[in-house]
């Protein structure tokens, strides 16, 4: 028995209380490691020179607006395959490991995907326009020596942001999906 399901039953004898708590501590570690992984694709693929190349075309769709001030299509295009990546890396390990579920993956996965979908729309909108908000902010801009420098916070401070509400969105959600749990062997 791995130390993982050793301190998992541990909780489930200290009762259901003491047991969401564990749970919340696991997906705290698991989303520290989807945003370790959002944040390294957030801050790589722009070096693929295909992509780099978009981010001096401005985009606009309905209401996703992504001059090239705050990193035009190439942004728009990074920041949701981070976001998508990271999302599918914590799904299957919150399953698994968080919430030690047998939820049908044919069942809860769609589901899941439908709710990322919302979230990815509305953090795809919320993203670019918390970094122009704080790249029009002079004691923002005074905080930098340089453009670059300012423009990687920036786009770091905005997705911590759109993540933060995601996390927060995504717990009582995952409960819901992932409640049964795996009959012991």
């Amino acid at each position: 028995m791995s130390v993982l399901n050793k301190i998992d039953k541990a909780a489930e004898s200290k009762g259901a209380l003491v047991v969401k708590i564990w749970q919340f501590i696991k997906f705290i570690v698991v989303s520290l490691g989807a945003m370790i992984v959002q944040f390294t694709l957030l801050n790589t693929l722009n070096l693929i020179p295909p992509i780099a190349e978009l981010y001096n075309q401005e985009f606009v769709w309905n209401f996703f607006v992504y001059p090239v001030a705050i990193g035009g299509l190439g942004y728009f295009i990074v920041s949701n395959i981070a976001n998508i990546v990271a999302q599918i890396v914590a799904f299957f390990i919150n399953k698994e490991k968080t919430f030690n579920s047998s939820a049908n993956v044919a069942v809860t996965l769609p589901i899941y995907i439908v709710f990322t979908i919302a979230l990815i729309v509305f953090a795809a909108w919320l993203n670019p326009t918390i970094k122009e908000a704080l790249i029009g902010w002079e004691w923002f801009v005074g905080l930098f020596d340089n453009a670059e420098a300012m423009e990687s916070a920036a786009k770091n401070i905005a997705t911590m942001a759109c993540s933060a509400m995601q996390f927060f969105l995504y717990f009582p959600v995952d409960m819901i999906l992932f409640h049964k749990k795996k009959e012991d062997k």
